[in-house]
């Protein structure tokens, strides 16, 4: 069976919220959304494993390609007008992008999560698992029976991250980023 569906279902919304302080839906993306979108994957990975411009579009635009866009859903106080990376810094208003995946469903029933970005204020409050989940569930109606992912070797938080979500390393890529930094390739079942 292959993911040879490659028309874009619809969407469930998740709506979650943690610690009180952060709430989601996980939706499209929008092409209003890609500078914000670059600028956070800017944030979140170091030079050499963040993407170009260049990159980030290639990426969203390959056939299978899908990207997924976490929007907090509730606001909060802000003290001030917060630009640029200050922005990405601090906690979403309602509306704002708090992070993002790319994946792809591709042939042979195996889908390819490419990116997933959240902004540091919202870590470990489960956007990047809403992310995931949704990712996951989209890569399965396209007919995905595998999905796979690489990150480096030396970013213990996203290991750990994959981990608890049922991944397991499969192999590493010697000097896969453009820094020369390794990756492991991370694997998991979807059905």
């Amino acid at each position: 069976m292959e993911c040879g569906h490659w028309h874009t279902p619809p969407l469930r919304s998740f709506n979650s919220r943690y610690n009180g302080r952060v709430s989601v839906t996980i939706r499209d993306f929008q092409p209003a959304d890609f500078d914000t979108l670059w600028r956070i994957d800017q944030t979140c990975f170091p030079a050499g494993i963040s993407y170009s411009r260049t990159e980030l579009r290639i990426y969203m635009r390959r056939r299978g390609a899908f990207t997924l866009v976490a929007m907090n859903t509730v606001s909060k106080p802000k003290s001030g007008s917060v630009s640029g990376k200050d922005k990405i810094n601090s906690l979403p208003l309602d509306g704002e992008i708090c992070g993002f995946l790319v994946g792809e469903a591709g042939a042979r029933a195996r889908g390819h999560i490419i990116t997933i970005d959240v902004i540091s204020p919202v870590r470990g409050q489960g956007v990047g698992s809403l992310l995931l989940r949704a990712a996951e569930d989209r890569l399965i109606s396209d007919g995905c029976r595998i999905v796979e992912l690489e990150t480096a070797v030396d970013n213990i938080s996203a290991l750990s991250f994959y981990k608890r979500h049922n991944y397991s390393v499969m192999k590493t890529f010697p000097r896969y980023y453009s820094n020369g930094v390794d990756a492991l390739v991370l694997e998991k079942t979807l059905i």
